[in-house]
């Protein structure tokens, strides 16, 4: 009997031993590709705060045209504010850019709300002959990238003669396919019921719509605006299709035009271009999440 038991604690032990190594390998799997994805960001901030000589010291490789590997440090050896002097203070600029990617962001987001919200309502709530069919050409539309469409849509803006303005650029992003098919997803997730119920107790179709469907369906809504910030705030094809005025440019523009001897200051632009993109990502990504496990639902 005794032999028994002490089996048995064995067997225990080693199920048990088994399961954390499976741990520590799973963790140790997960922590590679990690490391890959964290390790530029880190670079980006430690090259932020390093001066001139050190970050030619690092890059010499680089400006030298050679054949060499790049040496680099997490922390510098002697930290400097300097570039971050020069591009919030001394670089105006930079902030006109600035002001151009949050004014194109910010408009073309407003737009799709506008248009794209509706589109998904329609499309979620009113089952109607041929809704189907015009939704699954939402869908292939959405798959179209930019340059099989760029032609076209170049002849059309030149017709409007809405070139090189902030228009050429915000106009085609709002009437985008794809916040109609998040948006969409989060609106099919509510309960037929509930809104056969509300029509039942006397309420319109716009106030179901207010008071219902953009409360319940708010994860697909949010879900796509913060897709959509990430998309438009990194744009790059579109403004250089339709803008030629550099006035007119977005940061995405800006920072491949900042040479190799101005590393330090591209450092710096990098890390103040990727604060709003981080910022929108931490406050969006639980409704990120749903969003994306709407679009994921079968009907």
């Amino acid at each position: 009997m005794k032999m028994e038991v002490r089996r048995k604690k064995n067997e225990k032990s080693v199920k048990q031993l088994k399961k954390a190594v499976q741990k520590v390998l799973i963790v140790l799997l997960l922590l590679v590709p990690a490391v890959f994805v964290v390790m530029p960001v880190l670079i980006l901030l430690s090259g932020a705060l390093m001066d001139s000589h050190e970050l030619r010291n690092h890059l010499s490789s680089v400006f030298s045209q050679g054949n060499e590997f790049i040496s680099w440090k997490l922390i510098p050896d002697y930290p400097s504010f300097a570039n971050y002097k020069k591009i919030l203070l001394e670089t105006p600029q930079f902030f006109i850019l600035f002001w151009n990617s949050m004014k194109l962001v910010v408009c073309i987001l407003a737009g799709q709300l506008v248009m794209a919200v509706p589109a998904a309502w329609g499309f979620a709530v009113y089952q109607i002959k041929g809704s189907r069919v015009l939704f699954v050409l939402y869908v292939v539309l959405m798959l179209l990238p930019f340059q099989v469409t760029m032609l076209s849509c170049y002849l059309v803006l030149n017709r409007l003669s809405l070139l090189n303005t902030h228009l050429a650029i915000i106009l085609p992003a709002v009437f985008s396919t794809f916040p109609v098919f998040l948006s969409y997803g989060g609106f099919r997730a509510i309960p037929a019921q509930l809104l056969e119920a509300a029509r039942i107790d006397g309420a319109g179709e716009i106030t179901i719509f207010l008071k219902l469907g953009l409360p319940l369906g708010k994860s697909g809504l949010l879900s796509a605006m913060v897709l959509g910030f990430l998309e438009y705030w990194n744009m790059m094809e579109q403004p250089m299709a339709f803008l030629e005025d550099k006035a007119l440019w977005p940061l995405s523009l800006y920072l491949p035009e900042i040479t190799w001897g101005q590393a330090g200051f591209a450092f710096c632009a990098s890390v103040v271009t990727l604060i709003p993109a981080v910022f929108v990502f931490v406050l969006g990504q639980d409704y990120l999440e749903q969003g994306i496990i709407y679009s994921g639902l079968k009907e």
